[in-house]
């Protein structure tokens, strides 16, 4: 029980945009296309947090995840499937888990069943004094030559500023859509 608990948290699968629009917008959601978008990051980045704020909940009952580690070996089995990512980073993090959340998030690139897709990565924590700026995370996380071709979005955020993450996810949204339109059949 345990165990899927930890992998559930360390790893989940959203309706990004019926999530996201009928938690975070006024009105019922209008009739669009769900995607399935395969959320990732290292113990302590974020994820649980952004993702229940986002969705109105109280994050008031969230534990870190424990024995993460173990289960990242693991992420690749819910890639299938999955038309997006969502990489949430600690900015504020160590420089060895920084070093880590790279080799992941570069992992994933190049994953072959995740290469094509959009990528929304979000720099969680930027509201702590440690944060590294968005120009100092594409830099170190070498974002510009190892993603060249593919459409992905670097956003700051904090769940101190839902905002900024909302902008995100409505970035996010917008390239899904885009992809959509691209694999409509007869269009140019």
């Amino acid at each position: 029980m345990g165990q899927c608990l930890e992998l559930s948290a360390a790893v989940c699968r959203i309706g990004v945009y019926s999530c996201f629009r009928a938690f975070c917008c006024k009105g019922p959601p209008s009739p669009r296309t769900e995607y399935d978008v395969v959320c990732v990051g290292l113990t302590g980045s974020g994820k649980s947090s952004l993702l229940t704020q986002l969705c109105s909940e109280s994050t008031d009952n969230i534990i870190p995840t424990t024995g993460a580690d173990n289960i990242r070996k693991y992420w690749s089995r819910y890639y299938q499937g999955s038309q997006g990512v969502v990489f949430v980073l600690d900015s504020a993090s160590s420089e060895d888990d920084l070093e880590t959340a790279r080799n992941e998030l570069h992992s994933a690139l190049q994953h072959p069943q995740l290469c094509t897709l959009p990528f929304l990565i979000l720099a969680n924590h930027q509201d702590k004094p440690a944060a590294r700026s968005l120009q100092e995370i594409k830099k170190y996380f070498e974002l510009e030559p190892l993603a060249r071709g593919q459409r992905w979005i670097l956003q700051p955020c904090s769940v101190e500023n839902m905002d900024a993450v909302r902008e995100g996810f409505n970035q996010f949204i917008s390239l899904l859509e885009e992809i959509d339109q691209e694999h409509i059949p007869g269009r140019i």
